[in-house]
């Protein structure tokens, strides 16, 4: 990739973000693995170099299943990107997390099926840990600017990641919750893994968009529709964005974590 073409930050999200961004240009790029969602759009944020994907296309078409999640992870690493932002929608299964509410995502539990989720199909044999799958570092700063804007964050949260596009049965739903699970999602998975195999830190920012079945509201409120999370995420899309200027502005300066060190020990020699 051209010196130019280089980034160091990659934020998944929609195509609202782009406007963060000074300098925007936009590229085109392909994978071993195909096309990624879209163009990739290059440009700096408080002086650093950020690298945009929008997750489903910018005009949305690619449903969670239907996702190159192997293409737009090897897009933004084989920018330079070594630490990724994501945003997501996801269903609340738990009464305290209310619809609005900002949760900064620290494990999951995968209930897809059928999706590429590996860049290690052989010869080389590859076990990475996913024991604690989020990015420690980009996880304490990400609950420190949430707070500093003031607003409540649920500091921890396992998301079930189902296959979509569906949405969760009445039953799958209490299931979930009893587990003691805290949000359903569609796209969490394999995005996550596939960046830990490229030993990228990578954090999510969650916005609880409704109330999965609505069963844990206590029948008060009715199952999610579509257009209720378009209609809650937007609400909350601007303070999102806020915050992920204000993680960049205050970058750390030296890396703690150990997510850039996911190969060192995953591989058979």
């Amino acid at each position: 990739m051209q010196k130019d073409f280089q980034a160091e930050i990659g934020i998944i999200g929609g195509s609202g973000f782009y406007d963060l961004a000074t300098d925007l240009t936009e590229i085109k790029m392909k994978t071993p693995f195909g096309p990624p969602s879209d163009s990739l759009g290059l440009g700096k944020i408080a002086g650093r170099k950020v690298a945009f994907l929008p997750r489903h296309s910018k005009t949305h078409t690619i449903p969670p299943h239907r996702i190159n999640y192997r293409a737009n992870i090897w897009a933004l690493k084989s920018l330079g990107v070594s630490r990724i932002i994501t945003s997501h929608a996801v269903g609340s299964l738990q009464k305290k997390i209310r619809p609005g509410d900002l949760l900064v995502l620290d494990q999951f539990v995968d209930r897809t099926g059928g999706r590429d989720d590996t860049f290690y199909d052989g010869p080389a044999v590859t076990h990475i840990s996913t024991a604690f799958p989020y990015c420690p570092q980009l996880r304490s700063l990400a609950i420190n600017q949430i707070k500093k804007f003031g607003q409540k964050v649920h500091e921890k949260g396992t998301v079930v990641i189902i296959q979509g596009p569906r949405f969760s049965t009445a039953a799958e739903s209490v299931w979930f919750t009893g587990m003691g699970w805290e949000a359903v999602n569609m796209t969490e998975y394999p995005e996550v893994v596939l960046a830990r195999e490229k030993e990228m830190c990578y954090c999510a920012i969650a916005v609880s968009t409704d109330y999965d079945a609505g069963l844990v509201a206590g029948g008060q409120v009715r199952p999610v529709s579509a257009q209720e999370v378009i209609r809650v995420f937007k609400k909350k899309i601007n303070l999102v964005k806020k915050i992920i200027a204000a993680m960049i502005e205050n970058w750390p300066r030296k890396v703690t974590c150990r997510c850039q060190m996911a190969l060192k020990e995953a591989r058979f020699n």
